[in-house]
């Protein structure tokens, strides 16, 4: 059990940092964070007006103007895991573009005498590697040592450097973040429109999701209040099978299609490793974060889907 008791401190004139702010989590956090009268500044390979500060992790370059008064620090950083097929090349990016965007913050928040009072990472269920039936919390083990695995513990391990600064770490561990403008719902939607619900391999595998609003309401919270610290799996309360996924994605649409399967042979060989982000069963409980104080806004799926689709 977790118990939080809520700190909150005043964030009217605060400025929070986004690395990763243009992404399908970040740019609708910078917009939540701005309508309730929040100053946010973002990182960028190509900065474009004010607000946007040059940095560039892979070659450690960044202005420290960007850290100037800053209260809180969110890194939603990293390459896409599911973009492109998981070559030694990729998965090297896929990690480094993760540890590089932290040991780059780290490294620029130690040099200065005001720091932020708090920083915030992305990280992901795949943390728990192909954990089957059974509820995930946070503190059991991986249950393999696969690539997502590796990749999440090194992206964790990088973010918790900063406690040695003394800043507020907090770690949320996503999973299938639902908004019809990009990730996962996006491609299981292209093949409905055209009236097929394609599920992978027999359909039975746990998918744990969450609305991307409440992603983004998750970090309003730790923002807001100072006791929320470690790591919370940030998925809803109701995980659900991949198969019935699809289908109330289809309800929601209202779509009429066709169910079937793409065979987990045929997903492995045309993907190769990366075939486990879709295979993966994963039933990870959000106990921790509820009995912390969050409350979700779309704990059901059915619900959940009926507003992105609104």
């Amino acid at each position: 059990m977790c118990n939080v008791v809520s700190l909150k401190i005043d964030m009217q004139k605060s400025t929070i940092l986004i690395a990763g702010g243009t992404g399908l989590i970040g740019s609708r956090l910078a917009e939540m964070l701005r309508a309730q009268g929040h100053t946010v500044s973002l990182l960028s390979r190509s900065p474009k007006g004010n607000g946007q500060f040059y940095w560039n992790p892979a070659s450690g370059e960044m202005e420290i103007a960007a850290l100037q008064d800053v209260d809180v620090v969110v890194n939603l950083a990293g390459a896409g895991i599911a973009d492109k097929r998981w070559t030694a090349a990729r998965k090297k990016e896929l990690v480094e573009s993760r540890v590089q965007s932290a040991a780059l913050l780290y490294r620029k928040m130690e040099g200065i005498d005001k720091r932020p009072k708090a920083y915030l990472s992305a990280s992901g269920i795949g943390y728990y590697g192909n954990s089957g039936e059974g509820w995930i919390r946070e503190d059991m083990p991986p249950v393999d040592q696969s690539f997502m695995v590796e990749c999440c513990q090194k992206w964790e391990s990088a973010a918790n450097q900063m406690n040695a600064l003394g800043i507020r770490t907090t770690i949320f561990r996503t999973g299938v973040v639902l908004a019809k403008e990009g990730g996962a719902l996006a491609e299981i939607v292209k093949p409905l429109r055209f009236g097929l619900g394609a599920y992978f391999g027999d359909g039975r595998a746990w998918w744990s999701w969450v609305h991307r609003d409440d992603v983004c309401r998750a970090f309003l919270w730790a923002i807001d209040n100072q006791a929320v610290e470690g790591v919370f799996n940030l998925i809803s309360p109701a995980p659900t099978r991949g198969k019935d996924l699809i289908k109330a994605t289809a309800k929601a649409m209202n779509q009429p299609a066709v169910f079937l399967p793409a065979p987990a042979v045929a997903l492995r060989l045309i993907l190769g490793e990366m075939s486990a982000v879709l295979l993966n069963s994963n039933r990870v409980s959000s106990e921790k974060l509820t009995q912390a104080g969050f409350e979700f806004q779309w704990p059901e799926l059915n619900a959940a889907l009926r507003d992105i689709f609104a």
